[in-house]
């Protein structure tokens, strides 16, 4: 496989996050993979979201009110509810707001469902892009998402459906579902998603956490990479911040993929690409094909499409 540009959450710098308009945005500039976030509702529909609730920074009501902080779970909500809410822009003066000032605002925008990105991707008449998604499941928050089983067998269920499977990657923080994926559905790729920095890790390199599916580092000689590979993973997902030389050259050495995330910023796009990685995730897109094709990598094509 080709060095992988990855559209974060669909390039949410420059679009609301995980709709229809940032993944037509993606398509039309180019990307090899869109990525993307999936809970699933209380009648079993997996929806695009980042959070496993309603975001009180993305979502407001009919009347245009954002909804109060925690916001209410997908799991308890039904699909029709769900699409009542508009997620077509952040919060004015919110850290959030601050954080993206260049995101264009999309009023009236929907949370969508996966099979309707699914048809976008069809409609587009790209029969290469993939979709990375991951699976928005949290081991210390069981009742905020369905259980592993019933969440892989959802998305599975659709893939097969849609016949899609071949054009997808499945990632997560929480092992479990991962797992689950590699014994059901061998062939789809999956990513294992790693933070060991801040204030909440999901990894540890001395002891397994309620991620890591029981699968210890310390067991591995303390290898992130060794560990994953003992797990069946085939790409290793890492915060860019946590990667050097040598543990890419050590993935590569074990035949892992290395696709970091998330590099918004020029000169860490360039020394990552320097360093060997297999792919960048970026909300900034278009900085990440400028910087690639500084670097000789072939950008993928383009594929105007509308919402």
């Amino acid at each position: 496989m080709a060095f992988d540009i990855e559209a974060h959450r669909g390039g949410r710098a420059l679009f609301p996050e995980n709709t229809l308009t940032s993944f037509a945005g993606a398509l039309s500039m180019g990307v090899d993979t869109l990525e993307l976030d999936v809970g699933a509702t209380r009648d079993g529909v997996l929806v695009v979201a980042h959070e496993r609730r309603l975001n009180p920074d993305l979502a407001r009501d009919a009347n245009g009110v954002y909804v109060a902080p925690p916001g209410m779970a997908f799991v308890e909500l039904p699909l029709a509810e769900v699409k009542t809410y508009d997620v077509g822009q952040i919060r004015p003066d919110s850290a959030y707001a601050k954080q993206f000032p260049e995101q264009r605002a999309v009023p009236g925008t929907r949370i969508p469902t996966l099979k309707e990105v699914i048809d976008l991707v069809r409609k587009s008449g790209n029969a290469e892009i993939r979709l990375n998604i991951e699976t928005k499941i949290d081991p210390d928050h069981p009742t905020e998402s369905p259980d592993p089983d019933k969440f892989v067998s959802l998305l599975l269920g659709l893939l097969e459906v849609e016949k899609f499977s071949d054009r997808v990657m499945i990632q997560s923080f929480d092992w479990r579902t991962l797992r689950l994926v590699q014994q059901r559905a061998a062939k789809i790729p999956t990513v294992y998603l790693t933070l060991q920095r801040g204030s909440a890790p999901t990894i540890s390199l001395t002891q397994a956490t309620n991620w890591t599916a029981g699968y210890d580092p310390a067991d591995h000689g303390g290898s992130l990479p060794r560990t994953i590979k003992a797990a069946g993973g085939a790409i290793w997902s890492p915060y860019f911040g946590d990667v050097t030389p040598a543990l890419v050259a050590e993935a590569h050495e074990l035949e892992l993929r290395v696709v970091v995330w998330t590099v918004n910023k020029p000169e860490d796009i360039a020394r990552l690409i320097d360093i060997g990685v297999d792919g960048i995730i970026s909300d900034r897109p278009d900085l990440l094909r400028k910087v690639a094709a500084d670097k000789g990598i072939a950008l993928p094509a383009a594929f105007p499409v509308t919402p």
